[in-house]
């Protein structure tokens, strides 16, 4: 593209880079999220688009003209943060390093060196693109200009700059005067937004239009522009971008100074050494080991200092800690061949363990081949299902795993996987009991850094520097992609005996620091894999759901639905799309003249559920459409999809839990989902009922009470909250009473209601505006009641802010069992982002170990299940409850011994409490 100039808005994309991008940091501590966020932009533009001339321009020092024309322009704007001001002579470093000419001229914005230069390059017959996040640029562009907004791939020619603002680029500059600009302070006409502005250039073709017809316009709107006619023309001079800059006197020249100039290699060797970015060190160095660092080192280098290893430079930009191993890989057709590997598993210590199969359905996926692993580089693929066109011969299913049946079962033999969870269900399905398994990679990862992804590729780049074979890579995408029994031999064993060979390098990499940390030791040894063991077999069970019920529950509301939409058709007074937020916002807005709650970011009136719920307290339509929406997610996700969901050869519903997902530790259900079942509406509570027990059996639901509560009071040893546990009081009756301040049996309910939303709420990092917002109140009498409620519990305040300082010091915080609970926003410069992490640190411990908790309690009542022979099982897991198939002869031991084992899964300084219901339904026992 020799006829091309690339011309980048620095001071824009400093600013958007700093925002953007998290608390990142070099080993050093200092700040490195603005300056990765503009490299990478920076190299992602050159390869998109390579230009012969090209320049990053910045805003100088100093005050600019516009300062002198109107000394409020920009006045509101805040000072430079100083982790920003930090990375700004570092970030001018880069750009030049990378051969981007940098410009700054005093006088005048980056703007109008960029508009000046982009009039230059059109006169002289180039094609200039402009990279910016700014929309006064857009006045611009021409047939030769061109912008684009690299953060949110946005590109803007003539016709797309109509399409966005609603007027052509030649009428930008009219268009921004009369809306006005608050990040420059720029005033416009008061109540005229975008929609106004549109419609008068419409009409009235310009600006100068506009102010010649200012009398014609009535209305409010009209007043305000007719008093804003004397600033206008100063306001338009404002927003102009200057193209008439003296560049000469700067010795600025297209031809000379604005050459693409080749990166300098051993210059941006260095800084990304200095700022500790390693992905990129080892992609410019080759060398794949370049700036790693031990994973031993990590927790030393880290403590005290407030980042997590992530944000600390200590992994690479990407989180890697690379590895070099040279790969050996056999694919396994012969006898003798698979005698040979058995006879090496059966010599390991530890062996890695992979499926590969026709579909992701634990339930019903077939085998196609198995991979093992027990030296790092040498692994082998055992195909036993390719049925593609001339695949070569291959040894039975049957006869293999029958063969490795002994070893497979095999409790002392070590086994090592990337969530063996699935792979366990595969054998199962083949009839092979899947039992020795010590390690699961996607756990140690899981417990040692919960906030990263723990797929293989991110963890074999994270940890071993590497880059594996993608499943997309051998079966494609979309609608051509292909099971994996049709994938060639040898690219199937490239692709699934790497997945053996990089688990076992990753439980190398991993374990040792799992190993060395008492903590981490015992979330991952005594709770995740034991956990994970459980889970399969709770999966396996599966539920038993009454289908007729469902489908007849399903008919009532598609009945009422109907009922619903005539219903809304009448309010509206006309027939609409009730899913159509435009439609619904043109009814409201426009025909009922309802109140708009709030805006979308694109500045329409929003119908969110928000908005509804806000609206339906003095309105009757969105009341209806509230109800319209939660009956129709209920039939759509429940009534109508359950049934679906009926495994053919079992007759029931099995859900998967997602052991490694929530950084709180925190199961997910899905496929189908059965922890979001409502149960605040009869509809909700209907479909529970669904859930059934066998014949001869009944369903017991067992729920810890209260369970954070009881946490917050262990862990902040409020003298309060311990005595009104230890007491069995009613705690939220007993925080009534003391922030009301009357005796414990004069509390009303209201008071009670009150108490129970300030004792959650706060567990939440609840404020006080959003206190008054839960209970209708003012917020002076709910900020009073948060006084009250430190004032009599002392214990929890200082709780509170002991964890912020704990976890800015540790970029952590702890369960009670001393699972980490990263918080990479900690240490942000971005006040929200900041204030949610610290609410999250105040409340991640609490639900954190109140999720440990319901994970040792299935653990020890799975084994009590097995180790007395019992028939019981457990079918569900539901947050804080448990819920068991018994059968009736079982009924009175379960009863008894199931809240004994919950409770006394470990020792709190209150007492745990664990509620049993029974019924011949999932309603009827919760």
């Amino acid at each position: 593209m020799q006829n091309t100039l690339l011309l980048v808005d620095g001071s824009s994309y400093l600013y958007r880079a700093f925002h953007a991008m998290p608390d990142l940091r070099n080993p050093q501590g200092e700040p490195t999220g603005a300056i990765y966020g503009m490299i990478n932009m920076l190299r992602r533009l050159r390869s998109d688009y390579p230009a012969a001339y090209m320049a990053c321009v910045f805003d100088a020092k100093g005050k600019t003209f516009r300062d002198d024309l109107y000394p409020e322009y920009k006045a509101q704007r805040a000072a430079m943060p100083d982790d920003l001001r930090l990375q700004i002579e570092p970030i001018h470093e880069a750009v030049k390093a990378m051969g981007w000419p940098i410009l700054m001229v005093e006088g005048v914005e980056a703007d109008d060196v960029i508009g000046t230069l982009a009039v230059e390059a059109t006169a002289r017959g180039l094609n200039t693109i402009v990279s910016t996040g700014d929309k006064d640029l857009a006045q611009l562009v021409n047939p030769h200009v061109t912008l684009i907004n690299t953060m949110s791939n946005e590109k803007l020619d003539e016709a797309g700059v109509l399409t966005k603002f609603g007027v052509p680029p030649e009428r930008i500059i009219d268009y921004l005067t009369l809306i006005g600009d608050t990040v420059d302070n720029v005033p416009g006409v008061t109540k005229c937004g975008p929609k106004t502005a549109v419609k008068w250039l419409a009409e009235y073709d310009s600006l100068d239009g506009v102010i010649a017809n200012a009398d014609k316009i009535k209305g409010v709107v009209g007043d305000n522009l007719r008093a804003a006619l004397d600033w206008l023309p100063q306001g338009r001079v404002l927003i102009t971008v200057k193209t008439d800059c003296d560049l000469s006197a700067h010795h600025i020249s297209i031809d000379e100074s604005l050459v693409a100039k080749e990166e300098s290699k051993e210059a941006m060797l260095a800084f990304y050494k200095r700022y500790g970015f390693k992905t990129w060190l080892r992609e410019l160095s080759g060398d794949a080991t370049a700036g790693a660092t031990p994973l031993s080192s990590i927790a030393k280098a880290t403590a005290g200092s407030g980042n997590t290893p992530a944000q600390a430079g200590l992994f690479n930009d990407d989180g890697a800690i690379p590895a070099t191993v040279i790969s050996n890989y056999e694919t396994v057709l012969t006898e003798a061949q698979l005698d040979a590997w058995i006879a090496r598993i059966n010599a390991a210590s530890l062996t890695a363990v992979d499926t590969e199969t026709t579909s992701l359905e634990p339930m019903t996926a077939q085998l196609v081949g198995i991979s093992l692993c027990c030296e790092a580089g040498h692994a082998c693929y055992i195909p036993v299902a390719h049925q593609y066109a001339d695949a070569p011969a291959q040894l039975s299913r049957a006869s293999v795993l029958e063969k490795l049946r002994p070893w497979l079962e095999d409790d002392s033999k070590a086994k090592v996987g990337q969530n063996l969870k699935y792979d366990t269900h595969i054998f199962a399905n083949h009839g092979v009991a899947l039992r020795g398994i010590v390690h699961d990679t996607l756990l140690e990862s899981y417990v040692f850094e919960s906030h990263k992804s723990h797929n293989m590729d991110s963890l074999a780049l994270r940890h071993l520097g590497k880059k594996t074979i993608s499943f997309e890579d051998v079966c494609g995408k979309g609608a051509a992609q292909i099971c994996f029994d049709q994938v060639e031999l040898q690219r199937a064993t490239d692709y699934a005996a790497e997945d053996a060979d990089i688990t076992l390098q990753l439980h190398l990499a991993m374990w040792p620091e799992i190993e060395t940390d008492a903590s981490l030791q015992r979330v991952y040894h005594d709770i995740e894999l034991p956990t994970s063991v459980v889970l399969q077999k709770i999966e396996r069970n599966g539920v038993l759901i009454n289908k007729d019920l469902l489908n007849a529950q399903s008919n009532e509301i598609g009945k009422r639905l109907l009922e619903l939409e005539q219903n809304a058709y009448e309010l509206a007074e006309q027939p609409f799309n009730l899913n159509s937020p435009k439609q619904l916002g043109e009814i409201f807005f426009g025909k009922l003249g309802l109140p708009v709650v709030k805006k979308t970011p694109s500045g329409a009136p929003s119908t969110d559920e928000e908005v509804l719920q806000k609206l339906a307290e003095d309105y009757p339509l969105p009341k209806v459409l509230l109800e319209y929406r939660g009956l129709a997610k209920l039939k759509s996700t429940y009534t109508d999809k359950l049934p679906k969901m009926v495994n053919a050869q079992t007759g029931r519903v099995h859900t998967n839990y997602a052991q490694a997902v929530a950084v709180t530790g925190r199961l997910a259900s899905n496929d189908p989902n059965l922890q979001n079942i409502p149960v605040r509406t009869a509809e909700g509570r209907r479909i529970r009922e669904a859930f059934v027990a066998a014949p001869e059996h009944v369903i017991i639901s067992a729920d810890y009470s209260q369970i954070e509560l009881r946490i917050m009071a262990h862990i902040s040893g409020d003298a309060s909250l311990l005595k009104a546990f230890a007491d069995g009081e009613d705690v939220h009756k007993a925080t009534a009473a003391e922030i009301f301040g009357v005796a414990l049996d004069d509390v009303t309910s209201e008071q009670r209601r009150y108490a129970k939303v300030i004792n959650f709420g706060l567990i939440y990092g609840m404020s006080a505006f959003g206190l008054a917002s839960n209970l209708g109140i003012e917020r002076a009498a709910a900020q009073s009641y948060i006084d009250k409620y430190f004032q009599r519990y002392p214990g929890v305040a200082q709780y509170m802010a002991d964890t912020r300082t704990k976890a800015k010091a540790h970029g952590y915080v702890e369960t009670v069992f001393g699972r980490r609970l990263w918080l990479a926003e900690i240490n942000s410069p971005n006040g929200p982002r900041r204030q949610g992490a610290e609410r999250a640190a105040i409340n991640a411990p609490m639900q954190g170990t109140a999720a440990d908790l319901i994970k040792l309690a299935m653990i020890a009542v799975q084994n009590w299940l097995e180790n007395d022979h019992l028939q019981s099982k457990m079918i569900m897991q539901v947050h804080d409850e448990l819920v068991l198939e018994v059968p009736e002869s079982e009924l009175e031991l379960v009863r008894k011994k199931l809240p004994e084992l919950m409770a006394n899964v470990a020792q709190l300084h209150v007492p745990l409490l664990a509620e049993v219901g029974i019924g011949k339904n999932w309603e009827e026992a919760h």
